[in-house]
């Protein structure tokens, strides 16, 4: 009898799951939709639905546009906004940024901060942990609601370990373990992930590329990346390295990367590598702030380079696009602001793919810019309300 029961309560929290990571996949949904897309009875469903409202994890959105026939649709469901929410921290090459949003998945407070972390650990994560606390107070977000913390690394992640890639790129932070570290710090369970992949979530959950089970991210920052969504899931390789094109060769006799070789395309099309274009012209202080707002003024020696950058980076993308056929191009980070490179990578990218496809790969622009990856940290930890979200209720 124990056994059955156990099996029960199993099947139980297996079929709440679903529900629940309907939902967030969504944002919100009728009680016929979720039974449709998870192939639970509409009568469990109904029943896990009461549970999660009388919890106050969901909530019924009562808006529904009367109908042709002057009937009105089902009620919709969503998360409900109140009971809690999630911290995401993108640590990148240069900057800490932190987000908070409500359980419904909207930002309430962010922050950003300028600080090398390439070679600041201890100071890079005592900022985090500080910035994190800080906006959640600020933010009205109860902090027992905190379903967890996501953090989005600028390097490979062993999933089973969450441990960093020991290659040269963060080589000071070998030693270091992020999510145990900022757990310590904050009081939060923590899970991490690549920048790159984190942005692919994101896009997936949130932007350009909802509702596309194969595409291509881009992340063009100060460090350029890649995640690979295939047939409606991240792929991250055998050893958590998927999708490292930035440090694919474009030029072989180019400048010598922060990975130790020669040429990557990080050199090209980061931000480092845009700016150091502008170093004799401009001078060794110019951002990637300022050739954006170039651009935007119609610069014509900005807009060479850039253009130079889109190039390469269809030069990189091409064998990766003629392997895995994606649906969609989708180019993320700071660098998606500037309309230049974009259309660069559409047209080289469209120039060279191979006839066999019959058709150009589609090349979008992200929507949540240099948002992407922390948003992808926030998705990353909300995926934990699945496993216990009754404790959102206290």
């Amino acid at each position: 009898m124990h056994g059955t029961s156990g099996s029960l309560t199993s099947l139980r929290q297996r079929n709440r799951e679903q529900v629940l990571a309907t939902l967030r996949e969504r944002g919100t949904a009728s009680r016929a939709e979720i039974a449709k897309r998870t192939g639970l009875s509409t009568s469990t469903v109904s029943t896990l639905i009461g549970e999660l409202i009388n919890e106050l994890v969901i909530v019924e959105l009562d808006d529904r546009p009367a109908t042709s026939s002057g009937g009105r649709p089902a009620r919709m469901l969503a998360f409900n906004p109140s009971a809690g929410g999630a911290i995401g921290i993108h640590l990148g090459h240069d900057r800490v940024q932190v987000g908070v949003t409500d359980l419904a998945g909207r930002l309430v407070a962010q922050d950003v901060t300028d600080i090398d972390v390439d070679h600041e650990p201890a100071k890079t994560l005592a900022l985090a942990a500080h910035r994190a606390l800080e906006l959640l107070e600020r933010s009205g977000v109860r902090k027992d609601g905190i379903v967890g913390l996501g953090v989005a690394v600028a390097a490979p992640v062993f999933a089973a370990t969450n441990a960093l890639g020991s290659g040269p790129v963060l080589a000071d932070w070998r030693s270091i373990d992020v999510a145990d570290e900022l757990a310590r710090r904050t009081g939060f369970h923590v899970e991490i992930g690549n920048d790159a992949n984190l942005g692919a979530i994101a896009e997936h959950r949130f932007g350009v590329a909802q509702y596309v089970d194969d595409f291509i991210y881009l992340m063009l920052s100060d460090g350029v990346g890649a995640g690979l969504v295939l047939n409606g899931r991240l792929y991250e390789g055998a050893l958590g390295g998927a999708g490292e094109i930035g440090h694919v060769t474009v030029v072989p006799d180019g400048y010598v990367c922060r990975c130790g070789n020669r040429g990557c395309l990080e050199t090209v099309a980061g931000a480092s590598g845009l700016a150091a274009a502008f170093a004799i012209t401009r001078g060794p202080g110019t951002t990637l702030a300022d050739i954006l707002r170039a651009d935007s003024a119609g610069d014509g020696g900005t807009r060479r380079v850039l253009a130079d950058a889109g190039a390469a980076v269809a030069r990189a993308l091409v064998p990766v696009c003629t392997v895995l056929d994606p649906a969609l191009v989708v180019i993320g980070g700071e660098c998606s602001a500037s309309a230049t490179l974009v259309s660069a990578v559409r047209d080289n990218l469209a120039a060279s793919i191979t006839p066999l496809r019959g058709s150009a790969v589609p090349v979008r622009a992200s929507g949540l810019g240099d948002e992407a990856e922390m948003l992808g940290a926030i998705a990353l930890a909300s995926q934990r309300m699945v496993l216990g979200s009754a404790a959102l209720a206290r």
